[in-house]
């Protein structure tokens, strides 16, 4: 009774901080003419309401597609259009055609915010339960404050219900694909994980893992799940050929050029050194993005290959999922939720002040709930090959010492990078100094990370109870 009320109360507190960040401002707010990413869900509503399907991609007289055109997979757009109907019933002004467009209101505001919190219950919420008390660690109370954490993490919050997206729905069914092949049920985790493709390619980061675990079992059965889950959801666009290259060419914009924006990966970073982009060709540009990827992502999914275990693979999830971010090529700026990143973006947005007590509240979480700190000893960070190549050297190194002092750096670097960006005025030679900083510290961070879950994933062995649970 007493794990109900906990799981409740977790549930409950996750809600409501949702719910609290929607009433701030969202992306666009009153900036016409292109407003913001809230308009362009609000838009993609009017076009596949009001266009037939073989339109949705295409550049028509009725489909701007220079204004917020489509450009998810099709599980999005049947997600939108769903939305358009319940809208239609609602207030059909929301999504006249044409006349609808910028459309801004208190009673819109609310049902785009709806929308979002309901698929949150719906998909993400109850994956993140489950995955929590099966594939966790510890007692019950330990379960719920990790699950805990995790609804409370300020990156997917701030972006879904302030900024305005739906990014739970493609990583809540990532999560139920893990939950799948975790539990044994190979069919229902390749289902799960080709619809989370099928809403946001950005899951192509988490692919190479679910592909190298799978290889070899069932790969006939597992093979006709996904090729007719991919039908089905393709199914309207595959009767004309020029359909599906269209929907291609929206979805991978190679067009835009190598990097948009300040993303915090490698080439952004890079650039603020070597103007890659002046001095390589596109095609040059696309055969290193592609070369350096593939090198990042071939150790992690060798050793999924040769090791096929739950613990191989949630580290082959991580390791991949950064390469591709790291060195991929035309990164979205949203494909890695971490808030001192997404900085720039909240504060244009008006999210300041969501954006300072979500992160102090999952700061303190994390210290607390999950004692990080008690956690950060040489022999829970699994951090025995740094200390071999060490040795030799640097005798008398406390690496756990270091990774503390590491850890409030980064706090006090991102706490001052903020505080910068909001009350100091950026040198006019450089108007985007700080933004460029909060990259490259991002990119950093990243960096370490990589190399980090590697060699993990390379040296360390498989936990026990992992290979339990696996067996």
């Amino acid at each position: 009774m007493e794990n109900w009320s906990l799981i409740s109360l977790c549930v409950l507190l996750g809600l409501t901080s949702r719910w609290t960040v929607s009433f701030h401002s969202y992306s666009g707010a009153g900036k016409p003419p292109m407003f913001g990413d809230y308009e362009a869900q609000r838009h993609w509503q009017e076009v596949t309401y009001n266009l037939p399907v073989h339109e949705w991609y295409f550049n028509t007289t009725n489909n701007d597609l220079n204004y917020w055109g489509l450009d998810y997979p099709p599980l999005t757009a049947y997600h939108s259009l769903v939305c358009a109907y319940v809208a239609k019933l609602l207030n059909p002004e929301w999504v006249e055609l044409h006349a609808s467009r910028g459309y801004e209101s208190h009673s819109h505001k609310l049902f785009m915010r709806a929308t979002v919190l309901f698929t949150d219950i719906l998909i993400y919420i109850p994956a993140v339960l489950l995955y929590c008390f099966y594939f966790c660690d510890g007692s019950s109370k330990q379960k719920v404050a990790v699950a805990f954490c995790i609804l409370l993490y300020p990156g997917l919050i701030l972006i879904d219900y302030g900024h305005f997206q739906y990014n739970s729905v493609s990583l809540g069914l990532a999560l139920w694909g893990t939950l799948g092949l975790g539990l044994g049920w190979d069919l229902f985790g390749c289902l799960a994980f080709t619809l989370a493709l099928n809403y946001k390619q950005m899951e192509l980061y988490h692919s190479l893992p679910f592909f190298c675990y799978l290889l070899g079992k069932f790969i006939w059965v597992i093979s006709m799940t996904v090729l007719v889950t991919f039908a089905l959801c393709w199914m309207p666009f595959l009767f004309d050929p020029k359909q599906p290259l269209q929907v291609l060419h929206r979805l991978f914009p190679v067009g835009r050029g190598l990097f948009e924006d300040k993303v915090a990966n490698t080439w952004c970073s890079l650039n603020v050194l070597i103007k890659i982009k002046t001095l390589l060709s596109r095609e040059t540009q696309l055969f290193l993005s592609f070369a350096l990827t593939l090198l990042f992502v071939l150790p992690s999914s060798l050793k999924l290959l040769s090791k096929p275990t739950l613990w191989q693979f949630k580290l082959g999830l991580v390791n991949t999922s950064l390469a591709f971010f790291l060195f991929s090529f035309q990164v979205h700026e949203k494909s890695i939720l971490l808030v001192s990143f997404m900085l720039p973006l909240l504060l244009k947005d008006g999210l300041l002040l969501p954006y300072v007590v979500t992160s102090l509240a999952f700061l303190f979480l994390s210290l607390y709930l999950l004692s990080a700190f008690e956690r950060s000893t040489e022999e829970e960070l699994r951090l025995g090959l740094y200390r071999k190549l060490t040795r030799r050297w640097l005798p008398k190194l406390n690496l756990s010492q270091i990774i503390k002092w590491k850890f409030w750096f980064s706090l006090v670097a991102m706490a001052a990078l903020s505080f910068t960006s909001v009350w100091l005025k950026p040198p006019a030679k450089l108007p985007d100094l700080f933004p460029v900083l909060v990259s490259v510290l991002s990119f950093l961070h990243f960096l370490g990370f990589i190399i980090y879950f590697n060699q993990l994933q390379l040296m360390e062995p498989q936990r026990k109870k992992s290979l339990k649970k696996t067996n």
